[in-house]
């Protein structure tokens, strides 16, 4: 059974989809990338309503969510607000959250508002900490060649992140660190018009490697001992997460658990949907009777 609709939140209305086939576990819901993404790209875990009801939404400003022109609405406080209110209009009462990417640094700040009823969280392809991001892809763009590097970095001094050339560059860093499926998916491509890059701009800025935006202080890794709910880790071996960032942040979290899919940049649940579904099922499956 699917049901779907708006629900109203700081700021507008937002979309939601709720899969539910009756089945008797704790509900998850996704919290997608971004910022200023959508849920599209992440349909495929819908799989899950085997076990239980599974809740996407797209955040307040993309997708088929209202797009408000109010550009303070576009802060993480906020953000965790329309959570919470998500939450309360579907009676989620008891819920396993499941965040990827910038839905991590959601999903950290929402747990450390300390909620009731947060049954575990699944931290897929964390960003925990912006100026560890930063450092990150810095080492990652060291790995391509130098002309690619050059052209990434002149650009952003420049201001020209707008331009054909960093656009190629940025995708010769996405084919190795964010989705190393060749051919990249068709119907990935086709979801570019549910973004906003506004929000991605003010929240984080021009360019995935400088943080500029008003995120570029986050940095919850202090905190991270506060998580005391079960919890996972996991990323791709070739992740813009590295594995050696993600082991870190699962090491900070007590009795955490972390996984590496072998095969996988930014993206397995879509390079590796069946191993991805497989971890988090399992997680999930055995954390619904603690």
């Amino acid at each position: 059974m699917l049901e779907e609709g708006y629900i109203n939140v700081t700021g507008g209305k937002v979309w939601y989809q709720l899969f539910n086939k009756n089945a008797k576990g704790i509900p998850v819901i996704i919290l997608h990338g971004g910022p200023g993404s959508s849920c599209y790209s992440i349909q495929g875990l819908k799989a899950l309503a085997d076990e239980r009801p599974v809740v996407f939404y797209d955040q307040l400003g993309c997708g088929k969510s209202d797009r408000p022109t109010d550009t303070s609405l576009w802060r993480i406080e906020r953000f965790v607000e329309e959570l919470a209110q998500v939450r309360q209009a579907l009676s989620l009462e008891e819920v396993h959250i499941l965040g990827h990417s910038w839905g991590t640094t959601l999903a950290a700040a929402y747990c450390l508002t300390k909620p009731s009823g947060v049954k575990s969280v699944i931290f897929s392809s964390p960003c925990l900490s912006a100026p560890l991001w930063e450092q990150d892809q810095r080492r990652n763009l060291e790995k391509l060649p130098k002309e690619v590097q050059d052209t990434i970095k002149s650009c952003e001094e420049n201001g020209t992140t707008e331009s054909e050339e960093y656009k190629t560059a940025t995708e010769q860093f996405n084919k190795h660190f964010v989705c190393r499926l060749n051919p990249y998916p068709e119907w990935l491509k086709q979801g570019s018009q549910n973004r906003n890059p506004e929000i991605y701009n003010i929240m984080w800025g021009p360019s995935e490697f400088t943080v500029l935006g008003n995120l570029k202080e986050f940095d919850c890794t202090p905190r991270l001992k506060e998580i005391t709910c079960p919890t996972l880790y996991t990323c791709g071996r070739f992740d813009e997460a590295t594995p050696e960032t993600t082991q870190y942040y699962s090491r900070l979290t007590p009795g955490s658990s972390f996984h590496v899919y072998e095969h996988s940049a930014h993206m397995p649940y879509v390079e590796e949907p069946k191993e991805y579904l497989s971890v988090v099922g399992n997680f999930l499956k055995t954390r619904d009777s603690r």
